[in-house]
């Protein structure tokens, strides 16, 4: 009889095999990414293992373990869809239980470019701080547990999650990557920075607490082993196979809530239909009257609502606020970075009708005059100026109390607010001049054929933009 695990496992096998036999683009992008993947891994183990030896081996070791689990825990939050597997409601007509269901698609995950990824880091991670046959009959445990621990680890939060991330709140949640990868990245440069300078010895005391933090406790039982610590390796050991029971426990149990409970899309909600009423109340009432305030109402709603505005508008946020203030923490910035704020808000003034994709029609149904036209630019850009006149406010006075230039303020929340003003013009006259589609499905923002209106329009306002903020001789 043909086991459980094996069947998922060739399951897995064959929607790799099927998904890359859909068009030679395809498998040239995952040939691209698994080669690009697999080299950067191999550097990684090579550099690991050029460490052997290093004083600040375990310090560089151990905490790169912890970064690979914790990126093992958030990517299903963020990229829901770049594994079908991940999702087990896709099997549950099928008469499994939660145990052979849990072993199956345990080893189903260990197949694929990331789990090779990962094999290889903790590879090398244990490599560099073992010692002795000890130390490497222990890594080669480690290895192994700490890999289905955050193997285990992605499963749970995927399996615990998996309602939201095939809801609309789900797919919203992706729009929150953008963000991490710009915090993440500005992160890594600050703290490369301050290790540059340092050292790698700040990182020994947060290697010495994640020691004994599963599954960063079993690259630590490796350097306890090569040390003679067989107790202390064992301990550690120890807890990171308890943290894998204890993961495959809660996994289990969310597979069987899955695999039982009603779906609550085919559950009626009695009072579905009262929530999706309109409300006379709320943020109708705080804007001004006319053509103005349905218009504002209606760019804030499009902010929270369409997933790709607010994914603008998130990232526009984030990186308008970490530029300057990051730049300002490591002491290289500039009072003037606090401009960039601006200017990233600003850009959410260009293309304003394309942006509307096929609703655009009925705005332009209800526009008979110039003074209907003005009036919806009008209010879009009052929608726009709600949010981005107090954000960039607040990050030029962040930005000049980090570096003690208060002297400088007035000149630089001028010159931050006279570009906010500068663009929204600009981004007024490209919108009604050179509009662009934007595609309702998929991640592209511009339709084919029309990158070369977009980069004009945005591009070209931002450069008259500038040059409408610059000082005029006399």
């Amino acid at each position: 009889m043909t086991s459980t695990t094996s069947v998922v496992v060739r399951l897995k096998l064959s929607l790799l095999r099927n998904g890359l036999r859909q068009s030679a683009g395809r498998r040239a992008a995952f040939v691209a990414s698994a080669v690009v993947a697999l080299l950067f891994a191999l550097l990684q183990l090579l550099g690991l293992l050029a460490l052997r030896g290093h004083a600040h081996a375990e310090a560089v070791a151990v905490p790169g373990t912890a970064v690979l689990a914790l990126g093992w825990a958030v990517m299903p939050l963020f990229f829901p869809g770049g594994d079908e597997t991940l999702d087990p409601t896709r099997l549950v007509m099928l008469p499994l239980r939660p145990g052979p269901l849990v072993r199956a698609l345990l080893a189903a995950s260990l197949v694929g470019v990331g789990p090779l990824f990962t094999l290889l880091v903790l590879a090398g991670c244990a490599l560099s701080v073992a010692h002795g046959s000890a130390g490497y009959l222990v890594a080669v445990i480690a290895v192994v547990l700490a890999l289905l621990v955050c193997v285990a680890l992605a499963r749970a939060v995927a399996a615990a999650n998996v309602r939201l991330l095939t809801s609309r709140k789900g797919r919203d949640l992706a729009v929150l990557s953008g963000l991490v990868i710009a915090v993440g990245a500005q992160l890594v440069n600050f703290g490369a920075q301050r290790l540059g300078s340092a050292g790698l010895g700040p990182l020994r005391p947060v290697a010495d607490v994640l020691s004994w933090v599963p599954p960063a406790s079993a690259v630590g039982a490796v350097r306890s082993a090569s040390e003679g610590s067989y107790g202390v390796a064992g301990g550690q050991l120890l807890l990171t196979l308890l943290a894998l029971a204890l993961l495959v426990a809660v996994w289990a149990r969310s597979l069987n809530r899955l695999m039982t409970a009603p779906d609550g899309s085919t559950l009626q909600d009695p009072d579905a239909g009262a929530a999706d009423r309109p409300s006379s109340g709320g943020l109708g009432r705080l804007l001004p009257g006319g053509r103005t305030g349905p218009v504002m109402e209606r760019a804030l709603r499009y902010v929270w609502r369409d997933p790709k505005t607010k994914s603008a508008w998130v990232t526009s946020l984030a990186i308008g606020l970490i530029v300057p203030v990051f730049n300002a923490v490591q002491g290289t910035g500039s009072v003037y970075f606090a401009c960039f704020a601006a200017g990233m808000l600003g850009i959410q003034m260009y293309n304003q009708f394309g942006q509307d994709t096929s609703a655009f029609w009925m705005v332009a149904m209800t526009i008979s005059s110039p003074r209907d036209a003005y009036a919806e630019l009008r209010g879009r850009a009052l929608a726009l100026l709600v949010i981005t006149l107090p954000y960039a406010a607040l990050v030029t006075v962040l930005t000049t109390a980090l570096l003690g230039a208060w002297d400088r303020l007035p000149e630089v929340l001028g010159l931050s607010l006279a570009l906010l003003g500068a663009m929204l013009a600009t981004g007024a006259w490209t919108s009604a001049g050179f509009p662009y589609s934007i595609p309702q499905e998929g991640h592209k923002n511009v339709a084919p054929g029309q990158a070369g209106l977009a980069w004009i329009s945005v591009f070209g306002g931002m450069v008259a933009s500038a040059l409408l903020c610059s000082p005029s001789s006399r």
